[in-house]
């Protein structure tokens, strides 16, 4: 009797404690059923190939412009980006994310670049890209479109990394075969290797309905639409989250202050 009396009182807390953590992910649906969001990187955590691959001199002004809001020194180090890897910049648009890849992997790592056709008004951002990566040498520019079969231009299993950055919404937007796209990707890169997506947030619930209009998606949206293609999501950073945003803030008048998450996926081993 007396070890029954021990354990009702342990049981009924277990289950309190239970009770609570499924409370607190009801009360923030981006993350229920996911991973738990871990916090910006300390400073001093930072991988030295990444500090000096966000500070280069040789970095374009309009770029490191754009470095307080996008904290990009948070985003390759949540991706573990190191020297020596292949990885692959999906959706490059201008390049700004390739040439952090291509420092941040240095001369005996590989940066593969992709755009589709660029239409009539974004001609100009191609320009900037095929100018960006004539001055970058260990990066191949993949100008394929995304239903190409061979998308990324590698063998299987053998890049370390792929990142989409602020791009995702687009592929949506565009009635882009996404699954063809996460197929692509996951045959590309090794057992571990990580699928990386950063996005600007759209209001829990809401689909793909805001990814043509406010430039936002859905998050768990993206997160069911990608594990279809095999992945699974292994973390999630609040590093660029901005809970003043109430996600209804169109995007681009807004640069750098959108409420974003940033995921990554791996190829389960």
């Amino acid at each position: 009797m007396k070890l029954r009396h021990f354990m009702m009182p342990a049981a009924s807390a277990m289950i309190a404690i239970a009770i609570a953590a499924i409370g607190a992910n009801a009360m923030n649906p981006s993350i229920q059923a996911t991973v738990m969001q871990t916090a910006p990187i300390p400073e001093n955590q930072i991988p030295e190939n990444i500090k000096d691959a966000v500070a280069s001199p040789e970095r374009p002004a309009d770029d490191k412009a754009l470095d307080a809001g996008r904290k990009p020194e948070q985003m390759l180090a949540f991706f573990g980006i190191k020297p020596g890897m292949k990885v692959a910049d999906l959706f490059a648009g201008g390049g700004y994310t390739t040439e952090l890849l291509s420092r941040a992997v240095g001369p005996t790592g590989t940066v593969y670049s992709q755009n589709g056709p660029f239409p009539e008004k974004f001609k100009k951002i191609g320009d900037v890209w095929h100018a960006r990566l004539k001055r970058l040498s260990n990066v191949v520019e993949v100008d394929k479109p995304f239903d190409a079969p061979d998308l990324l231009p590698v063998p299987p299993n053998t890049l370390d990394a792929v990142l989409i950055n602020l791009n995702y919404h687009d592929l949506v937007g565009r009635k882009v075969d996404r699954a063809k796209v996460n197929g692509a990707v996951f045959a590309a890169l090794k057992p571990g290797g990580v699928y990386g997506i950063v996005d600007h947030s759209a209001q829990a619930g809401s689909g793909d309905r805001d990814t043509a209009t406010l430039h936002r998606i859905d998050e768990n949206f993206l997160i069911e639409e990608v594990e279809k293609s095999g992945f699974k999501l292994d973390a999630e950073s609040s590093a660029l989250r901005h809970p003043e945003d109430d996600r209804t803030w169109f995007v681009f008048a807004h640069r750098g202050e959108t409420d974003r998450f940033m995921l990554k996926f791996v190829k389960p081993e």
